[in-house]
């Protein structure tokens, strides 16, 4: 029975990701999610209070993953600088879970834009990784594989290269290898913020 629980929800939320991806959020509706998915409203329903549940869910459900993914580059480093770029080095397995998903990354942001529970999802998870950036920066100033920078305005700085980076991926894929491109503008920003030459 969960098992059958667990598959009913995964289906809404593959369908509510294409759907949502082809009309946008405010053009999509239940019975259209559910049509996609095979289920019932009923179904829908016992699973999510509403679409913006299920938008929501998938927001956190891809934060989660590229968190999860941060952590573990993290635990296998001891250095800093070599986390960072090794994080870097990983954007070839966030384009791809990426691929094809441009629009609802823009309805993700446009959302937030227009709905204050959306912003506040959305703005989260935004803070928590200036958090984790900061206390890693923080972490290599006092290991002393860092120069003593503002370890806020160096977070700041490594998300603006990392979700530009994710754009110009996603509008423009072919034109560049962006993982590639990405783990070139950690190295520069490396040369800058390291101790000591990489």
């Amino acid at each position: 029975m969960q098992k059958r629980s667990a598959t009913t929800r995964a289906q809404i939320l593959n369908a509510a990701e294409r759907i949502f991806a082809q009309s946008g959020f405010d053009s999509s509706g239940v019975a259209e999610i559910c049509q996609a998915a095979g289920v019932s409203k009923g179904a829908f329903y016992y699973h999510f209070p509403s679409k913006q549940a299920v938008f929501l869910e998938l927001l956190q459900n891809w934060l989660a993953e590229l968190e999860g993914h941060l952590e573990q580059v993290r635990q296998e480093n001891q250095s800093v600088p070599q986390s960072l770029l090794q994080m870097a080095s990983a954007m070839r397995q966030v384009f791809r879970a990426a691929d094809g998903r441009l629009p609802m990354f823009l309805e993700f942001w446009t959302q937030a834009s227009r709905d204050p529970t959306f912003w506040a999802a959305t703005i989260a998870p935004y803070r928590q990784f200036q958090r984790y950036f900061s206390e890693l920066v923080t972490q290599g100033v006092a290991q002393g594989s860092l120069k003593k920078v503002d370890p806020q305005a160096s977070s700041r700085v490594i998300i603006a290269l990392a979700v530009g980076m994710l754009f110009q991926g996603l509008l423009d894929p072919q034109s560049d290898d962006w993982a590639q491109v990405t783990q070139q503008g950690m190295c520069y920003l490396m040369t800058g913020l390291a101790a000591e030459a990489l």
